[in-house]
């Protein structure tokens, strides 16, 4: 059986993975073999921090929550429990930027939570 060599298909294959390596210092983006193993951990490294950045915002959040809590006498884990008890439903997103960007509507749901 004669052996195939796939020409033109592997040009193409190489042609983009160095294409997706083009940043890439030294051989990592001139040779094919260190710029697939390059690729791939840098492909691997986007999808474990597409995760990661989620972590990082939550603790961003909540970390954003629990100082407005404070600068109006109350911590994090009460403030929380606080809205549980009166049925507002806010997530940390929206509550972060509210303590941030509005102090007193932030001070008002604290009167709220201090009363329920």
């Amino acid at each position: 059986m004669p052996r195939v060599k796939g020409g033109p298909y592997a040009r193409r294959r190489h042609k983009k993975v160095l294409k997706l390596t083009k940043g890439q210092h030294g051989t990592k983006s001139k040779l094919f073999r260190r710029a697939n193993e390059a690729m791939m951990k840098s492909l691997w490294y986007a999808y474990r921090d597409r995760r990661q950045r989620r972590r990082d915002l939550r603790r961003l959040w909540i970390a954003r929550i629990n100082a407005g809590a404070r600068l109006n006498g109350m911590n994090y884990s009460r403030f929380i429990y606080g809205l549980k008890q009166a049925n507002i439903e806010l997530d940390r997103k929206s509550l972060a930027d509210i303590a941030v960007r509005d102090a007193e509507s932030f001070a008002r749901l604290v009167e709220i939570v201090k009363s329920a």
